[in-house]
Parts: C-alpha cells; structure tokens; sequence
C-alpha cells in the first residue's frame, strides 16, 4: 500500500476525568482484498489503564468487535456506517 494512497479520515483522542479514554482513527486506503470498501478503522473506548470496553477494528483485514470481556465471536460487521452508528451509541452506554 503506498503511502500516497493513505488519507487520514479521523485521528481522535480524548481522555476522560474517570481514567477512561476515546480512540477514533479512520484511513482512506486503496481497495484492495484486505480492504474492499476502502476504509481502515480502529475506534477504541477504554480505560488509562489499557483495557479495552469497545472496539472495533478492522487492522489485521477482517472485522473485530471487543468488549470487555474480549472478542465478540458472534460479530457480523454490518457495514462501517453502521459500525461508526453503534459504536458511538454503545460508547454513551457505558458512559452514563
């Protein structure tokens, strides 16, 4: 994949007062057989501490949703705008 190729999309991080952080990073990249709808994504909702309570991602080429208590092996990826929909959704679950 060359580089030229690559536009950042979203590069997002905020962290919170409960020791709790937001990750969004999003990139236009070729399609390609990894990556057939031209997206490579990670969104990640955990804590300071490195443990994850919601991502998503789909960096090794295949889609992955994981929770807290791991990968979610019954995940079926709906599409990105539907994964981008759920993940802010379950992100304001867990935050209140």
């Amino acid at each position: 994949m060359d580089s030229d190729d690559v536009r950042v999309l979203e590069d997002t991080e905020q962290r919170f007062e409960d020791d709790t952080l937001l990750r969004v990073r999003v990139l236009s990249v070729p399609e390609s057989e990894k990556f057939p709808d031209g997206v490579k994504y990670r969104l990640h909702y955990g804590t300071e501490a490195g443990d994850t309570l919601i991502r998503y991602d789909n960096s090794h080429g295949h889609h992955e949703r994981h929770t807290a208590n791991g990968l979610d092996e019954s995940y079926e990826f709906p599409g990105y705008d539907a994964v981008q929909r759920r993940f802010w959704e379950e992100v304001e679950q867990v935050r209140d």
